[in-house]
Parts: C-alpha cells; structure tokens; sequence
C-alpha cells in the first residue's frame, strides 16, 4: 500500500513526538539514581500511573490478538478485560498498602522480606524473565511488525528492528519516567485513533443491529471440512455475541475461565513487577489506589475499541480475514492455519481515509512502544535489583544501571529468536497463545 503525504507526516508526527518526551525525560535531574531510574522518583500522580497502567497492559498484541479472536469467534473474548476491571481493584486495595509499606521496589525483594532467604525470591525473578521473553516480548514485536508489514509491505524482521530502534532509546535513556510520560500520550493516541475506526466501521456496516445480524452470515466462499469430525469451519459460532459461554462445549466456558484464569489473572495484575512497579511510583497511597480506579473503567473500552472491530473486519472480509481453507489462508497472510490476525490490519487499510491511516499506524506503534517500554524497564529492574546484585553486593549505582540498560539488549535478542516458533505455533490467534501459554508456565 501506498502511504499518502497525510499519513507519513502524521506517523512523522508521532515519531517526533515520542522522541521529544524520551529526550526530556533523559535530561531529568535524577534519572541517574536507583529510584529515579526504575521508579521515576516515586513522585507521579494518579492520572500519568493510570494511563500507564492500561498502555502498558494494552499492546499491539491486542490490537492484533483480540481483534483477530473476535473475527474468530465473537466476543467472548472481552471477558478477560471485565475480569481485569475486578482485579484492578484488588491490586489497588489489598496489594498495595501492603507493597508500600514493605517500601519494596521488587516483588522479589518483598518476598525476602517477608518470607525470610532467597531462594522464593529467585524462582519469582526467573519466571518473571521466561514470561517476558515468551508471551510479552517476541508476540509484541511479532504482532507489530505483523502490522507493519501489511501496511508498507516491509519485510517482517526489518519492521522488528525498525520499531526497537526508537523504543530502546526511550527506555534504555530515560527510566521509568519516561515511560510513564510516554504511556500518557501512547493513551490519548490510542483511544482517539481507535475511537474513529469503531465509528467509520459501523457506519460501513449499517450500525450495531446491522452488524449482530451480518456477522453471524459472514462465511467464505470457500468453506473446510473437518476431516475428524465432518464438520464445518469458516461458520460463526452459535455463541459468537455471549461474552460467558455455557459450561460444556464451548471454546471458553465460564466456570473454567472463572476458577482457571483469574488465579492466573491475579498474578498478572498484582503481583506481576511489569504492573506493580507503575504503581510504586505514585507519589502516595491515595495516588496509587486512584491510578487503579482509573485504568479499571478505562478497561471496558477494549471490547468496543477493538473486539468489536475485529468483527466487523470479518463482515467486510469473509474470504481473507474468515479464511478457512489452507491454501487460501497461505496465499494471503502466509499462514495456512488461519488469517483472524490481520482483521485489525484490513480494515485499517481498508476504511480508512488519507491521513488518518497514519494516525492509526501510528496507533498500533504506540500500543506496541507502551508495552515494550514498560517490559524492558521492568525486566532490567528485576534482573538489576534481585538477581546480578545477589551475586554483585557492592555493586555502585553506576554499574547497576549499566548492568539494567545492557540487559535489555539481552532480552530483545532472545525475543527476536523466538519470533519464528511463535508463527508456527499461535495458531491463528494469537491472543489465545498468550493465554495459553501465560497459563501453562504459571501451573
């Protein structure tokens, strides 16, 4: 596709933009410190936490994953943001005044302190650094790039290497600070952008009645026949507008998702250090507890902003996004499984007027810097704080935040490798690869 002088000039923007904050954010007094590089100072208020908190949970993954999982199969989906909503609440509430307290700024330091040795401490570290490698990294970098590459029709690893040069500077300069100040705008970016498409895209569709009705006949003209059990694939499930599914035969059932996901949802949102460490940096108890309120009622949009979209993609797409057949999937998105993850990417290009396809370009980089940003500080925070200064006691400040700024480098070279299995085994959708595999390491 070709780009016009509107859509360069507003991902320009955008570039310009982020770069400025990263820049600024470099030029802080007390970025050179332990707290001001990993906790930003610990003196933000509940509206720049807040807005972090949900940039750095919402990342192209997302806007690929969960589109393509409601192009798949509806809005079930969308449960897992409600569910977010809750425990958003009980990070704030229950977790927090007891982190604060602690004056922790790791979850495996508070393990120390609580339950006395090391060895809890550095099980927590090492599992934390697999589930960023395998599940937030590479499928961010790959969901990004994905996007990329069908807007500029840039080789894949090009658009990985182009989108880490501009995030690894923010990060790897500014700290914590920076990405909290970034996420602000990657925020106001994303809901603005995704905002409009969820309007143009109903009104391509005839309206929200419209849409229940055509997605539910939305099938390509080249069907698939199961060969275990004859039955049908490329049909919209019975179930495709019930967000909780009946116990037995669904593809999420509602005890299991209740009794089997939210334990594993918990860790995520209150114990995960990529999460608490945001809210560590509010300036009180008040601010943090505000922060969560905040990103808990922004969590409802997700379902409207981008599973709702995803659908609609597979409205106006049948033969490519609700592709079945093996060789028509390859022959479009090179994926013989399933090509649901491009719904977010089609009807981007497809509806989009001049200009405002490189205000959503620019979207999907800003959901992809946020979680990027937020998982590289976090990560160097971990390995800094609980595992290099466990063998280095009298490690100087200097050498910790040379040691936190290099590992990310190591973490990005393991992602990146990891890039090609997850092209081989997300399936088609890739949100549920996430899932399944934050699920599995976890038990």
């Amino acid at each position: 596709m070709e780009l016009s002088g509107a859509d360069i000039a507003a991902v320009v923007l955008y570039f310009l933009l982020v770069l400025g904050i990263g820049i600024w954010s470099m030029l802080r007094p007390n970025r050179d410190t332990i707290e001001g590089y990993f906790l930003a100072g610990k003196h933000m208020f509940w509206l720049p936490v807040g807005a972090s908190l949900f940039a750095s949970n919402i990342g192209s993954e997302h806007f690929i994953g969960l589109a393509g999982t409601g192009a798949a199969s509806g809005i079930g989906v969308a449960a897992f943001e409600f569910n977010a909503l809750v425990l958003l609440q009980l990070l704030g509430f229950v977790f927090l005044p007891v982190f604060i307290a602690s004056k922790v700024r790791t979850l495996p330091e508070y393990m120390v302190k609580r339950f006395g040795g090391n060895r809890i401490s550095m099980y927590l570290s090492v599992l934390s650094m697999i589930l960023y490698i395998f599940t937030k990294i590479s499928v961010d970098l790959y969901s990004g790039a994905l996007f990329i590459q069908q807007a500029l029709q840039w080789n894949l690893y090009l658009s990985i290497f182009a989108i880490l040069a501009l995030t690894l500077v923010c990060t790897i300069g500014g700290g914590l600070a920076a990405v909290i100040y970034i996420d602000v705008v990657q925020v106001a970016i994303m809901l603005g952008g995704s905002s409009i498409l969820l309007y143009l895209g109903l009104e391509k569709v005839g309206g929200w009645e419209e849409l229940k009705v055509k997605y539910m006949t939305s099938v390509p003209n080249i069907t698939y026949v199961n060969p275990n059990d004859n039955g049908t694939c490329g049909l919209p499930r019975e179930d495709a507008w019930k967000i909780l599914r009946e116990p037995f035969h669904s593809d999420m059932p509602w005890p299991g998702f209740l009794l089997g996901q939210t334990p594993a949802s918990i860790w995520y949102w209150c114990a995960d250090q990529m999460m608490v460490q945001k809210a560590l940096a509010a300036k009180s108890l008040s601010d943090a507890q505000g922060a969560t309120i905040l990103t808990g009622w922004i969590k409802v949009l997700p379902m409207f902003l981008i599973v709702v979209p995803g659908m609609m993609s597979r409205v106006l797409y049948p033969d490519t996004v609700g592709c079945v057949d093996p060789e028509v999937c390859q022959a479009f998105c090179n994926n013989p499984v399933s090509c649901s993850n491009t719904a977010y990417p089609a009807l981007v290009l497809g509806i989009m007027p001049e200009g405002l396809r490189g205000v959503m370009i620019a979207v999907m980089l800003a959901a992809l810097m946020s979680d990027l940003t937020s998982i590289f500080n976090s990560a160097s925070t971990l390995f800094t704080m609980d595992i290099y200064r466990e063998f280095r006691k009298k490690a100087q400040t200097k050498e910790l935040l040379i040691v936190g700024r290099v590992f990310i480098l190591f973490l990005v070279a393991m992602s990146i490798m990891w890039i090609p299995i997850i092209q081989e085994l997300q399936g088609g959708q890739l949100f549920i690869y996430i899932q399944v595999n934050f699920y599995c390491t976890l038990h």
